[in-house]
Formats: structure tokens, sequence, C-alpha cells
């Protein structure tokens, strides 16, 4: 299993690098979905949420917006009844509102950009690491370290797998053909031999 981590807080300083970073990181699974089965799932719901929340917050309050500015847009408003979350008032015109909203969807699309690049640039490590998810169902940071190094994990015990675990190695092998395709065109393009005349 793999979760994603969104370390932002109100309390530390954070740039728009690594910001955009972050929402590229979570928006790995469904750029996944798209390139390995050319389908989208419901699995990545909760990711595209935290990921276009980090994208408002960018353009609304921490003015990281290039064509909107160093401005805050939505004055808070702190709600009296107790659990309820803090409301935010629109204090900004409708074609602010197409501006914000073109805004925020650029930044996730690009997002979205960069991490289909990255899986694309690296579809072997990627299916690596689903074979050792389905067998193991859990990688931890050094494993996960390992396999990016093309490295091998150690076998899984005998007395650890059953049924499931066969299923899941068969599904593993089952790598789609387009996909395949595409690791041996990076494969070939790795092995290409370099121009070197300039």
């Amino acid at each position: 299993m793999l979760q994603v981590i969104f370390p932002i807080d109100e309390k530390h300083t954070y740039s728009k690098e690594y910001l955009e970073a972050i929402i590229t990181y979570a928006l790995g699974g469904r750029a996944a979905e798209k390139i390995v089965f050319n389908h989208y799932t419901t699995g990545a719901g909760d990711d595209i949420e935290k990921a276009t929340g980090i994208a408002r917050k960018m353009v609304c309050e921490w003015g990281m917006s290039d064509k909107l500015g160093p401005l805050s847009y939505g004055a808070k408003e702190e709600e009296i009844f107790l659990g309820r979350e803090i409301q935010k008032h629109r204090d900004y015109s409708e074609k602010t509102a197409i501006e914000i909203d073109e805004e925020i969807s650029k930044i996730v699309k690009l997002g979205m950009e960069r991490a289909e690049k990255i899986l694309e640039d690296n579809m072997e490590i990627l299916h690596k690491l689903s074979k050792e998810l389905l067998e193991r169902e859990i990688l931890d940071g050094h494993e996960i370290d390992t396999i990016i190094k093309g490295e091998e994990l150690p076998p899984v015990p005998e007395n650890g797998k059953g049924e499931a675990s066969a299923k899941n190695e068969e599904s593993a092998a089952e790598v789609p053909e387009h996909v395949k395709k595409m690791i041996d065109k990076r494969k070939d393009k790795d092995t290409a031999p370099k121009d070197d005349s300039n």
C-alpha cells in the first residue's frame, strides 16, 4: 500500500516549486491509471481533492499566480457554531472567479503533465514497484529505494504465500501491450549511440 502524505500546514514556509512538486506527487496515482490502464477509478479521488486544495491556496491565499498577482481572494469568516469549518466570503467579481478557476486548473493540469512524464520516463521501475506491491502489499522507504536502484528485494517467505499471492503474481506478470512498447522504446533510447560530433 502506498499512502500519499501532504506535509502542508500554515506554520511553515513553502516555496512555489515545493508546492508544485507536492501536487505532481499527489497526481502520480491518477497518471499511472491513465498510462498503464487507460481508464480512471475512484481510487485517486482523495489525492485529487488535496492537490486541488493546494492549488487553490496557491492562487487565493499565497499570491502564487503570475496572472492574478500577490493578492488574497476570499475573506475568511469564523463560524460561531461548534464543529463547523471556517467559511469564506467571496469578495471578488464573477470575472475574477473565472480567472481563479482557470489558474487553479492550469496548476493542477501542469502537475498532471509532469507526473505523466516522470512515469513514462521510468515505466520499468513503475512496473517493478507494482509487481512487488502486489506480492508484498506494503513497501517501506528502504524497499522502494532498493527497487529504484535496480536491485532485487529478498524473496517473500513461502509461508506468507497463499492463493491470493498466486493471483497477485499472475496479475503482475500481465503487463499491457502498449506499456511493453513504451518500456522497449525507452530502452532503445537509452542504448542508442550518442552523436558527439558537436
